[in-house]
């Protein structure tokens, strides 16, 4: 399976890179392959906020998607996702973001596994880079949005 994590200081407001990163219907304005993304459900609970979404991801004729539960713990400051449907056998994602004299601290960790043996094989080869390129336009994105606010 797949696993990676990633580290970065992004001169932003941790309360607005997590509303950014949990704004999932707007992934498809600046994630990489990210074609659609639907919140299907959410609560905003007193400790945690949980949702349930779907993205799709890939490009025109060759995309996939898939629905995961979205958990963030508001007192952590994390972000857990686990796919509940589609096209992945496993996926965790956690993230985890801390507050550093006006910047946020962002720690990104993935797990995940594809049904389809082909896909999994194509993925492990190019995953690195584009996961790399995810971070970057997340933090792009925070940047754009949020860094003279």
């Amino acid at each position: 399976m797949p696993n990676a994590s990633i580290k970065k200081i992004i001169p932003c407001k941790k309360s607005d890179l997590i509303k950014m990163i949990l704004d999932i219907e707007k992934y498809p304005e600046f994630v990489p392959w990210c074609l659609n993304g639907k919140i299907y459900r959410k609560k905003d609970l007193k400790d945690m906020i949980e949702m349930e979404a779907d993205l799709t991801v890939g490009k025109k004729f060759l995309n996939q998607t898939y629905k995961s539960h979205v958990t963030y713990y508001k007192k952590k400051d994390k972000i857990l996702v686990i796919n509940i449907g589609g096209p992945l056998n496993h996926l965790k994602n956690e993230w985890e973001i801390r507050e550093i004299n006006n910047q946020s601290e962002v720690s990104f960790k993935i797990d995940f596994e594809i049904k389809n043996v082909f896909y999994n094989m194509i993925m492990k080869k190019s995953f690195d880079h584009g996961l790399s390129n995810i971070a970057d336009a997340f933090e792009k994105r925070a940047i754009k949005l949020f860094k003279n606010v």
